[in-house]
């Protein structure tokens, strides 16, 4: 039975996806991004009032969860010290992790994850321009907060700066504050767990990472609640921009194989016609196709009779004999 396909599917391209182009990509847009943080640092006073005005905007809204959080975690080492390593450590590893996992397992759906993921990361360095803002942690200390991390900096790869590796915290971005990508990016792996994780403990985790991570750059005094609010709308906009993007890397990608397709099937297609018709079954005569098969398929090797069967030599040109030699011969030949 021929194979058909679906209409309108067998111009639709088909690109295997390959680790070592997916790694350089996602390598560059993470350098973009960390680039970005770092080149686009903002005036502090406009920082500063930025988040002082978000502080006002919670304390009128009843959102104040920042300072009880900040105590507990400042009170108590063993709340404290863990909640700085998830802090400077898991996004940079359960991220990576899961992309891997979906790429290795969930080919179909890496791409849509992977641009969703690229595409809320640069909405968030848009964020980053527009709106520089100081974390709760260096505000002056007459608000209340205090700077877990270095607090407990003895205890960790970090420094007393940022969560940066020792010495490395002037290199980074600190008025980055909104939105929270700590959380979009908690968010991320959470709905990618929970979707495609297939066991009730993938899901717990799917549900426990995003929470535990908004309370952790709470109490860390990293990032107030709206920042996590705002890395949530942040990852939101992205999955409505994804089809979009989607579509246009599609177009894009379509374009650069047809340059070289075109070539490729006007050789295939002189093969073809090189090769004859001597590579093509020939078709059945149209009286035989409808004939009925009397031998059923056996055959009779050359030079085999059947019983009583004699030779007949007739001369060149000659018609046979209606009327046999041995017509007077009454003995019938037996049932065959």
């Amino acid at each position: 039975m021929p194979h058909t396909e679906a209409p309108g599917t067998e111009a639709t391209p088909r690109t295997r996806l390959r680790w070592w182009t997916e790694l350089p990509l996602i390598l560059l847009v993470y350098a973009c991004y960390s680039a970005g943080r770092l080149l686009v640092r903002g005036d502090v006073s406009d920082a500063v009032d930025h988040g002082l005005a978000i502080l006002d905007i919670e304390k009128a809204l009843f959102l104040n969860a920042e300072h009880p959080l900040n105590r507990l975690f400042t009170r108590e080492p063993w709340i404290g010290i863990p909640a700085d390593f998830w802090y400077a450590s898991l996004h940079y590893l359960v991220t990576p992790v899961i992309l891997i996992w979906l790429f290795r397992s969930r080919t179909v759906r890496y791409r849509a994850a992977r641009t969703w993921l690229m595409t809320s990361t640069f909405i968030g360095l848009i964020g980053f321009t527009l709106l520089p803002t100081c974390p709760p942690r260096l505000l002056d200390a007459s608000h209340g907060f205090v700077d877990t991390m270095a607090q407990y900096s003895s205890y960790g790869w970090w420094g007393g700066e940022a969560s940066a590796p020792r010495g490395l915290g002037g290199m980074t971005n600190q008025y980055a504050a909104m939105p929270s990508l700590h959380v979009g990016w908690s968010l991320w792996c959470g709905v990618m767990l929970w979707r495609h994780g297939g066991t009730r403990a993938a899901k717990v985790a799917g549900v426990v990472y995003p929470l535990v991570t908004t309370i952790v750059v709470m109490g860390t005094a990293n990032h107030y609640f709206l920042d996590a609010v705002a890395g949530a709308a942040v990852m939101g906009a992205g999955l409505l921009l994804t089809p979009f993007v989607l579509r246009a890397s599609n177009r894009a990608r379509a374009l650069l194989p047809a340059r070289f397709t075109t070539g490729t099937a006007a050789e295939a297609s002189g093969a073809e016609r090189a090769a004859g018709p001597a590579d093509t079954p020939a078709a059945p005569a149209s009286g035989a196709a409808h004939s009925p098969i009397v031998s059923g398929g056996c055959q009779t090797s050359a030079g085999e009779r059947f019983p009583r069967q004699r030779e007949q030599r007739l001369e060149a040109g000659a018609e046979p004999d209606p009327s046999p030699s041995d017509a007077g011969d009454e003995t019938p030949a037996p049932a065959r």
